[in-house]
């Protein structure tokens, strides 16, 4: 082991014995989260107006401030957009994540002073968390990529504004700056093809050891190389020993990733947000992710089947139960209040606090009443892809309220790389994996208001073509693996298999 990789070894115990001083001791740590919010929030704009300077404790806050999405924190960006100061958090925001909203247009996050320093040190911590797991920190000698958004920032109001991922470029720490990958001028390209292409240019003769992005993506990146070379990436990186990943749950690309790579490696996960970094992956054999309990945001719980309750039940970490699907609500050091960034989550373990992303509370299917959520149909395929070979590079599933003949279904778009050759029996037990999960939908199969799903085989490259026709191809752009409408079943029609 080189002279750099015990050196990272020795910091990466030290900062895990850091990491869990805090971690056991969730109640206190985010007492301190919550007094240290009020303190700073109270002299603004919001603050005032929500009586911070009222409020002693998290049922005095419940009392004063209302669950809050973009739409309803939208005045006050527009305020700091006009100028002003202290709107949300004290000052001004360092600068604004640009992110796309379907109802909203554009939404534009703010980043502090105070909340900045978070996105990287949890992602460093990540890192060297798996270092002290894995007792490797040899992949500090070579390249890492990451696939992420373009570092060129432009300005709105004053304020530096672009991708979390591309502001996040311009921190990369310096004793890593010789090891990462593409270049700042392939990384600025907007083209994701072309910026594919370049990454490869770049990549395909280096030591690469550590790669990281949305699994998507990189299935595309992987794919282009094998396409060029012939090889598997463990041939072409003997040295890539595991993947960094956030946004989706990788368990669904799993087995197409590893027949790419050639054999198992270790697999990391983040939880990174415009809106803060939420959770990172802290042990290599338990399940969940770490919640990050002292990075100034203070997190509160809403059951997700109360989620759209006149009252439903808000609680504080204090109350929270395993097994649970959670709405989570942040409040944060960037001047989020009250937050509901759409994502649901169940708790792991309690000791220490991990986390698991479940979905988004707007993707479910409930067009019956069987409220089918993404956990649900992510775990079906899977079940049905153990003990074969078959592989998938993406899905989305869809109601069919209105068929032409019949009663209604499930519509399942799924992009195979190899075609089941009894797709009626994969068909079956992905079936059977849904009514073993949801008494709702079993009820309806039952009672025949629906019938069982179906599959619709989507073409090679259909999902790309998807995002291509709606201007959201690569970089951190995500396909919802389930809606309510069909808003993108109607679009991927164009794209079935013949």
């Amino acid at each position: 082991m080189s002279i750099k990789a015990n050196l990272a070894l020795a910091f990466a115990k030290r900062i895990q014995k850091q990491v869990y001083s805090w971690a056991d001791k969730p109640y206190i740590t985010q007492d301190k989260v919550f007094n240290y919010l009020i303190r700073n929030g109270k002299n603004t704009i919001f603050g005032k107006e929500h009586q911070f300077k009222s409020i002693k404790t998290y049922e005095d806050f419940k009392k004063q401030v209302p669950i809050n999405d973009y739409e309803g924190l939208k005045p006050y960006i527009q305020k700091i957009i006009d100028g002003k100061s202290d709107v949300l958090w004290k000052g001004k925001p360092k600068y604004f994540a640009k992110t796309s909203g379907t109802t909203s247009g554009a939404k534009y996050i703010p980043i502090t002073k105070a909340s900045m320093p978070t996105h990287i040190k949890a992602a460093r911590n990540a890192l060297l968390f798996y270092i002290v797991n894995s007792k490797k920190a040899d992949f500090v000698d070579g390249k890492m990529i990451f696939l992420q958004g373009s570092p060129i920032l432009g300005v709105t109001a004053g304020i530096k504004t672009g991708r979390l991922s591309g502001i996040v470029a311009h921190f990369v720490p310096s004793y890593l700056q010789k090891n990462r990958l593409p270049s700042w001028e392939t990384n600025c390209i907007d083209d994701w093809e072309t910026k594919v292409e370049h990454i490869i240019d770049e990549t395909e003769h280096q030591d690469m050891t550590v790669i990281s992005g949305i699994p998507s993506w990189v299935q595309m990146y992987f794919e282009k190389l094998h396409e060029k070379t012939g090889k598997t990436i463990s041939e072409l990186f003997p040295n890539f020993n595991f993947f960094i990943y956030g946004g989706v749950n990788f368990e669904p690309y799993k087995s197409k990733f590893e027949s790419l790579i050639g054999k198992k490696i270790d697999y990391v996960e983040l939880y990174p947000a415009s809106e803060g970094f939420i959770a990172y992956q802290d042990s290599l054999t338990q399940k969940g992710m770490l919640l990050l309990l002292d990075g100034g945001i203070f997190y509160e719980f809403i059951p997700a089947k109360e989620f759209y309750d006149e009252n439903p039940t808000r609680i504080s970490l204090r109350d929270v139960k395993k097994d649970v699907n959670y709405v989570i609500i942040l409040n944060t050091n960037a001047g989020l209040w009250g937050y509901n960034i759409g994502d649901t989550v169940e708790f792991t373990s309690l000791k220490p606090h991990r986390i698991k992303v479940t979905g988004r509370i707007k993707h479910f299917i409930s067009a019956f009443g069987e409220h089918v959520i993404a956990k649900e149909v992510e775990q079906a395929l899977q079940e049905a892809l153990i003990g074969t070979s078959y592989t998938i590079s993406e899905f989305t599933v869809a109601p069919q309220v209105n068929p032409k003949d019949g009663l209604p279904y499930h519509e399942w778009f799924i992009e195979f790389d190899n075609v089941p050759d009894d797709l009626d029996g994969f068909t079956q037990k992905v079936e059977n994996a849904m009514l073993s999960q949801n008494s709702y939908y079993k009820d309806l199969i039952d009672g025949k208001v629906l019938r069982s799903l179906v599959i619709t085989k989507v073409k090679k490259g259909g999902f790309h073509e998807y995002m291509k026709s709606i201007g959201k191809f690569g970089g951190q752009n995500k396909i919802p693996q389930l809606s309510d409408n069909r808003k993108i079943a109607e679009i991927l029609e164009n794209y079935k298999m013949q």
